[in-house]
């Protein structure tokens, strides 16, 4: 399965400054880590976001977000937004400054 190398590129470019990230090739996609914890990725032309439960909750009622679910069994906590709801750099920038704040809040592995 492909995923949108463009959007993977820019995610790279905006969290370069980030501390402690890296990023492996999972579930047919891209993922994105910050101290060993995914926080995002990218599946076909979406953009993949781990909030938690609640902030997933609120995210879902916004344009272009949808839930998770890649096997038939929506992942708890996580969003997938399409291509349009990331167009603009701000727009991708908030969305993943919204996934960091919520994985700095789980324990280290």
């Amino acid at each position: 399965m492909a995923y949108n190398k463009e959007i993977d590129l820019r995610i790279k470019k905006i969290v370069s400054n980030w501390k402690n990230t890296e990023n492996k090739k999972m579930f047919g996609g891209v993922c994105h880590l910050i101290d060993g914890k995914m926080f995002c990725g990218v599946n076909n032309d979406n953009l993949i976001l781990r909030l938690g439960a609640e902030n997933a909750e609120t995210a879902l009622g916004l344009a272009h977000v949808e839930p998770f679910d890649i096997t038939g069994k929506p992942m708890k906590g996580w969003v997938m937004i399409g291509k349009d709801g990331t167009g603009s750099d701000d727009d991708l920038k908030e969305w993943l400054g919204k996934a960091r704040e919520f994985v700095n809040t789980l324990s280290s592995k």
